[in-house]
């Protein structure tokens, strides 16, 4: 650790308390016994106005809150942006990644906690794992979520089918059909047909020449490609409801995932680690999980929830009732974990960047795009975002891609939802 000039803080190091975690994410998530476990032993770091507390490149197991103070991150394109304590910013890890993904300097005399980077792991947050569904204490008296809970664990709930142009593509691909083949079945389909050769193109497939058969489109984008776009268009046919109130979450999730999805393949794209039309696919199912429970919310007496109700109980529904979805469809495990962890900025189940780091820092870039954004982590302070190879997110590039991603997420939206 490198000093210059001032050798001195004008801190001390002090115990960490529940108060100084209680608004730290995600520590504050835990239940009241893990966090006084978690604060026994622990006391804050000091370090002295322009200390280098990593660099840019660096191995870590460890992540760094900012207590007290303010410092200065330098990406590895010199872009500088600081973080003061007391801040939104400061809430989130300042870095959580196996790789610094900036250079961090204190500006200020600082003071910050260090912990290791397995308390950030799924293992010790309460996320529901596969296909279990979880109801967590507070929302037991939920006689929306609870009702749900017994029909799910009863197995009386209505999943949904993968649409049959979506299976006998698959199976066709899987005997080795060839284009003709391929072609015939999606033909079949007038509705999708059209709505490949509609995202042959627009500006994911952008070619001076547009096609205008779906031998064309199948061509154009290839044969794995064509059938995970399949999969991604039949997908809008189960997001459809009577009632009015509902219809309104669904077409909001609706939106959400294709905008997701969109991020998905342009950060696929340029980072080139991912097959992009995976993660296109990626972003479409990752809230898939919602979509039984909102239909099970349609059928219920008028006044029996509120959306209030609702809205407490789908972050604790998505996931499980996500996974079973995708693996009652025959998904690969690595997709079964995207509805699993889309949310959870600081889960890291693989060494190398996956479909759902994509997703994960996607949506991250969603939310900093949104108006009403809620309180964020850095993009380059998630884990997600150390995996990437000679490509750097900093908040400046974050924008770039946000406004690169505008016009296709429009365009896109037009075909998948028309």
């Amino acid at each position: 650790m490198a000093l210059k000039n001032k050798t001195t803080c004008g801190y001390v190091a002090e115990k960490i308390s529940m108060k100084d975690v209680e608004n730290l994410f995600p520590i504050r998530n835990y239940d009241q016994e893990k966090l006084l476990a978690f604060t026994s032993d622990l006391k804050s770091e000091i370090h002295p106005m322009q200390t280098i507390l990593f660099h840019c490149g660096d191995n870590t197991d460890s992540a760094l809150y900012l207590l007290k103070g303010t410092i200065s991150l330098a990406d590895d394109n010199d872009k500088v942006y600081e973080i003061a304590a007391g801040t939104g910013e400061a809430k989130f890890p300042i870095s959580s990644g196996s790789i610094h993904t900036a250079t961090a300097v204190a500006k200020t005399d600082v003071s910050v906690l260090r912990v290791s980077q397995k308390i950030l792991s799924p293992k010790y947050a309460p996320l529901s794992q596969f296909s279990t569904l979880v109801i967590p204490e507070e929302l037991t008296k939920n006689q929306l979520l609870s009702g749900f809970m017994h029909h799910y664990n009863n197995e009386e709930l209505n999943i949904p089918s993968l649409p049959d142009v979506a299976i006998k593509l698959r199976n066709a691909m899987q005997n080795d059909a060839g284009v003709a083949g391929i072609v015939k079945i999606i033909q079949h389909d007038a509705v999708i047909s059209a709505k490949l050769i509609g995202l042959a193109n627009c500006p994911l497939y952008l070619s001076a020449i547009p096609v205008k058969t779906c031998c064309e489109a199948v061509n154009r984008i290839g044969l794995n490609a064509t059938r995970n776009l399949v999969i991604s268009l039949s997908i809008n046919r189960i997001f459809k409801t009577d009632s009015p109130l509902i219809k309104k979450y669904l077409d909001e999730i609706w939106k959400e995932s294709i905008s997701i999805s969109i991020i998905s393949f342009v950060l696929a794209t340029i980072t080139k680690q991912v097959n992009p039309e995976e993660a296109l696919l990626a972003g479409l199912i990752s809230n898939i999980g919602a979509v039984p429970f909102l239909s099970f919310a349609t059928n219920l007496p008028k006044d029996y929830c509120t959306a209030s109700d609702i809205e407490l109980a789908l972050p604790y529904v998505k996931g499980p009732v996500g996974h079973k979805i995708l693996s009652d469809w025959g998904f690969a495990e690595e997709y079964l974990k995207v509805p699993l962890y889309a949310d959870d900025w600081y889960q890291n189940n693989s060494e190398k960047l996956n479909l759902t780091d994509i997703v994960v820092l996607s949506r991250l870039h969603w939310k900093i795009g949104r108006k009403n954004s809620v309180e964020l982590p850095l993009v380059t302070s998630v884990p997600a975002a150390s995996k990437l190879k000679n490509f750097s997110l900093s908040p400046e590039r974050s924008l770039n891609i946000l406004h690169e991603a505008k016009q296709q997420i429009n365009d896109t939206m037009r075909v998948f939802s028309n």
